[in-house]
């Protein structure tokens, strides 16, 4: 269900960017009323996408979903991942996420993340 959901996603994406190049056309040729269709159309794609975006999020795990609502979260450099115990220790309630264990791949995190609520 995920897959279809993200090659849906995709599939409104390329046909968003399809009618963002095909708006500057008709701009130039002046063609307004087929314009006016093409807003209308790429509003309409907007709304989808937003839509299939947030029921994607809504299905995230109570673990994905809490550590989402911390208000701050940023990558973990190299430096840091080499004294992984000293951060730890050094900023409260800090959660750290790989992108290959499976909480990271639902998040689809690219890269080594920390969640925390301050900063860090």
């Amino acid at each position: 269900m995920k897959e279809q959901e993200k090659a849906e996603i995709r599939r409104l994406s390329d046909q968003l960017d399809a009618l963002n190049r095909k708006e500057s056309t008709l701009l130039t040729a002046g063609y307004s009323e087929k314009l006016g269709e093409l807003l209308a159309e790429k509003d309409t794609l907007e709304a989808e996408i937003d839509r299939l975006r947030g029921v994607r999020e809504q299905k995230l795990s109570k673990e994905a979903q809490k550590l989402k609502k911390m208000t701050f979260s940023r990558a973990i450099t190299r430096k840091e991942q080499a004294n992984m115990g000293g951060l730890k220790k050094s900023v409260r309630g800090l959660v750290i996420v790989h992108p290959m264990t499976a909480l990271g791949r639902e998040m689809e995190l690219t890269e080594m993340t920390g969640f925390a609520n301050s900063t860090f």
